[in-house]
């Protein structure tokens, strides 16, 4: 691939979109690899290539080329006897990893992810889903209709937001709630760090059935079973009555805006007049500042049909359902809490 003239120097446009073109091409790569458990075989050492090759049965030449592009993408080591070994990018790739990196490209890089992304014009053209279009239903839909997929989607979710948690713990200040409710919190991932960095609140985590199975084993790995109540339903109907914080991650940004007013107005009628909602989301700046969450907001486009938003256009939406916000918090990482009461 055509390399800048001088290092440091910035690439020159045509570069820099052979460079956005091959992206899918970089995933899909690392994709195979990992589908291939190339990361796990190597965690004892470094081998050759064609001694996992001949571990897991393939064409020992083209694994050769594959583990020569994971080299130089930083995932894997190659030294002058052709043995390849880990690099902490690799390492990050194996089955028992923590932070779900394996899940990423699992997910993000599937054939039924892809489908959903090839109708993206389809999406711009009507404002429609492109994924439940290619997929025949909505993407959730389809997520809950498989136990291993639910479950991928839930730690690929944790490793792309995964340098959050902290980062909110450290904005905001939770000490003040008696018990924090978690609505649509998946497996807990957000829910345990708040947790742990505040001793005083409980929690309840709120989710799907198919959502929350899979979170006794995170919650009981932080050591927090005590101070967690599991409770499963859909926030499309009701939500646990009378708590001292709603905390929403990553939630209202799915949904379209009929269905985001149905639930903040389920969040309001459980909320108690002093309670707080917390919105944990990626708000938009202004104009053309370059920011992560204008990328994923291509996704919500595509993919549920939501949208990522600015300040303003959160005040706008809350009061639809009531709410008043009160404070937007920025965090270290790209998201900010967005704080509300009831109007």
């Amino acid at each position: 691939m055509p390399m800048s003239p001088t290092p440091g120097a910035a690439l020159p446009p045509q570069i820099q979109l052979v460079q956005m073109v091959m992206g899918a091409t970089v995933a899909h790569i690392v994709r195979a690899a990992v589908e291939l458990k190339i990361p796990d075989r190597l965690s004892a050492g470094p081998k050759t290539s064609g001694q996992v090759a001949e571990e897991i049965n393939v064409h020992a030449p083209s694994l050769s080329r594959l583990m020569r592009s994971l080299s130089s993408f930083g995932i894997l080591t190659q030294d002058a006897a052709d043995r390849f070994g880990l690099t902490p990018l690799g390492d990050a790739l194996r089955e028992d990893a923590p932070g779900g990196g394996r899940s990423l490209f699992l997910t993000l890089a599937s054939n039924w992810w892809m489908r959903g992304l090839d109708e993206f014009r389809y999406s711009v053209e009507t404002g429609k889903s492109g994924f439940e279009k290619a997929l025949q239903m909505p993407v959730f839909e389809f997520i809950g209709h498989a136990p291993e997929r639910a479950s991928a989607f839930s730690e690929t979710m944790v490793a792309f937001h995964g340098a959050e948690p902290p980062t909110v713990v450290m904005a905001y200040d939770f000490s003040k709630f008696q018990t924090i409710v978690d609505v649509g919190g998946a497996t807990g991932n957000l829910l345990t760090a708040i947790l742990n960095g505040y001793p005083g609140p409980r929690g309840i985590l709120f989710d799907m059935p198919h959502v929350v199975r899979d979170a006794p084993a995170l919650i009981q790995s932080r050591g927090l079973t005590d101070r967690i109540t599991i409770t499963p339903g859909s926030f499309f109907e009701s939500i646990p009555a009378g708590a001292d914080a709603y905390l929403l991650s990553h939630v209202i940004h799915d949904w379209s805006e009929e269905q985001c007013i149905a639930i903040l107005g389920n969040v309001r009628r459980a909320m108690k007049p002093e309670s707080k909602l917390l919105l944990v989301e990626m708000v938009l700046p202004e104009g053309a500042a370059p920011h992560p969450g204008k990328l994923l907001d291509m996704v919500m486009l595509v993919g549920p049909g939501g949208q990522e938003r600015t300040a303003a256009e959160y005040e706008t939406l809350l009061a639809k359902a009531g709410l008043r916000v009160t404070a937007v918090i920025p965090t270290l990482s790209p998201v900010s809490v967005v704080e509300a009461v009831r109007a």
